[in-house]
């Protein structure tokens, strides 16, 4: 009965669902008439119950034999990075020493947590979505929180540094361009670390976690498996719940060396150009800047040949790109905008992440997902800060239809 479940999914389980219930392990250990020591092997996963204390088990904790041993997962979890972005739309970025006039600011969330967070809740009101993550003791701590609640989204795994700020930026977003630079400040992001993470009662089918190389205690180096975040990610697995990672560009030295050793434990792998070429070492345009969408395979294929177990996808403003576990490789060219639609582009890569984890979710082909990434895209595209431009589902695919895309 066990072969197919591991001893860490189904302890998992039982403590989810006697958490829930609201009891401790020695009040089910007395129920069940064995040891606390018992209970508390099942739930570490050094142990399995009988298969004769299954259905006691079961009906105690309120739940089938069937979800204890696969359990009943369901939602996204969103983990990682939580900011404030003050976003300040510029005329064009001067030269050292030089002024440029700001013509707007205004003060958004920021970061992966409520960036993809709350485009998936918009995106689909009935689809749960968690939370995880550090923040400060401060007015931005409560302002993002205020919006994740907001927008419906479970806040029970954020917690609160005692010392650190909630981490921020200060964007500068080209009015004619988008294009946007970032003064960023880590704050309470760089307590952020496992310890932080419940497994035990997480109860969603996919865990997305970003950005590495913005997640210090993640990032650190571990003896076993190279870093932090991969030992994080096996654990994840182990416990029955699908993996994404997003990266972050970084031009510090140590990209593929912070980024690899995750590879091996992650289902879903989502980065730009810049940022697959950091671990293949291949450019992805040529010297006219032109996308070379050969060489971006070849990326994506030696990412995949790294460990990544489902999908690898890559995004870039001309298109998107899926490269599947068997072999398929998908490319969608991104929609035609008109002049002047382009508000700014902070969170567009949140966004199109927002799309592909949507589309997974709801079991889309690489192609329908990539599309839907695309509207998602858009849709952040026409709006200065990171979320309010985006729409619902059905939004999303009325404009689909009514879009023309780039040529590659």
């Amino acid at each position: 009965m066990y072969e197919k479940n591991s001893a860490l999914c189904i302890g998992a389980n039982i403590a989810h669902y006697r958490q829930r219930k609201g009891l401790t392990q020695a009040a089910l250990a007395e129920m069940l008439f064995v040891s606390n020591k018992t209970v508390s092997k099942w739930e570490r996963g050094v142990g399995y119950p009988e298969i004769t204390q299954l259905l006691s088990l079961a009906r105690i904790l309120g739940t089938t034999v069937d979800h204890l041993l696969v359990g009943e997962r369901h939602g996204i979890a969103i983990a990682g990075n939580i900011l404030t972005d003050t976003v300040k739309l510029i005329d064009f970025y001067p030269e050292k020493g030089m002024l440029s006039n700001i013509s707007s600011l205004s003060v958004a969330v920021g970061g992966c947590v409520p960036n993809t967070g709350i485009d998936l809740a918009k995106i689909d009101r009935n689809l749960k979505i968690s939370a995880i993550g550090r923040i400060g003791n401060d007015e931005g701590g409560k302002y993002v929180l205020g919006e994740l609640q907001k927008n419906g989204i479970d806040i029970s795994g954020v917690t609160v540094s005692k010392s650190a700020p909630t981490g921020f930026s200060d964007v500068m977003s080209v009015a004619s361009t988008g294009e946007r630079t970032f003064f960023h400040h880590r704050g309470a992001n760089a307590e952020f670390s496992p310890e932080d993470v419940k497994l035990s009662v997480l109860d969603c089918k996919m865990l997305h976690i970003g950005y590495i190389l913005l997640l210090d205690a993640f990032d650190a180096p571990d003896a076993e498996y190279g870093t932090v975040m991969a030992r994080f990610l096996k654990s994840v697995r182990e416990a029955g719940i699908a993996t994404s990672i997003d990266l972050v560009s970084d031009s510090s030295g140590h990209f593929a060396e912070t980024v690899t050793p995750a590879l091996p434990y992650t289902d879903y792998a989502f980065m730009n150009e810049i940022e697959g070429s950091g671990i293949s070492g291949i450019p992805p345009r040529d010297e006219d800047g032109k996308l070379l969408v050969a060489q971006i395979r070849q990326t994506m294929e030696i990412i995949l040949s790294k460990g990544v177990k489902q999908k690898v996808i890559l995004h870039c403003p001309e298109a998107g790109f899926c490269l599947d576990a068997d072999g398929s490789f998908t490319v969608v060219p991104s929609i035609r905008l008109e002049k002047g639609y382009i508000k700014g582009s902070v969170g567009a890569g949140d966004a199109f992440c927002a799309g592909c984890l949507y589309g997974i979710y709801q079991g889309m082909g690489d192609q329908k997902m990539l599309e839907f990434a695309s509207g998602t895209a858009c849709c952040n595209l026409a709006a200065e800060d990171s979320v309010s431009g985006m729409k619902d589902r059905d939004a999303i695919f009325d404009l689909l239809d009514r879009c023309e895309r780039l040529e590659l």
